[in-house]
């Protein structure tokens, strides 16, 4: 079966959304409110996901999201800088773990989200 997509945005709550839509603006990130409560957040073209004023913990403390990101290293070097964890209560960067199919760090989010950014050995 072909199928003609285009994209793929999940969907992830906020404990608290106007913190959340300055957390993620500070991270670089696009934020375009579409609705009251509810906005769309780009990384990049065609790398987009929802955030939505909703929060029910157990959801949010379990939602993980994976961005590859090239250049691992310097990537992190850039998160560090922000001091993220210092600005939003909640939030924890980790340091960059090696495994066998390839490296990531984590960055928890003010709902409790899970990010990992990473880089493949062999994609």
């Amino acid at each position: 079966m072909n199928h003609p997509a285009k994209s793929i945005r999940t969907f992830i709550g906020a404990k608290n959304f106007e913190e959340s839509t300055r957390f993620y603006q500070t991270l670089g990130f696009t934020v375009k409110p579409l609705s009251k409560g509810f906005s769309l957040v780009t990384v990049k073209e065609n790398i987009c996901f929802y955030l939505q004023d909703y929060y029910f913990k157990e959801w949010c403390e379990n939602c993980m999201i994976f961005l590859e990101v090239e250049q691992l290293e310097s990537y992190w070097e850039a998160m560090k800088v922000l001091g993220l964890p210092d600005k939003f209560k909640g939030v924890k960067l980790s340091t960059i773990k090696h495994e066998e199919w390839g490296s990531e760090f984590f960055l928890h989010d003010p709902a409790g989200v899970l990010w990992h950014f990473g880089v493949f050995k062999n994609n």
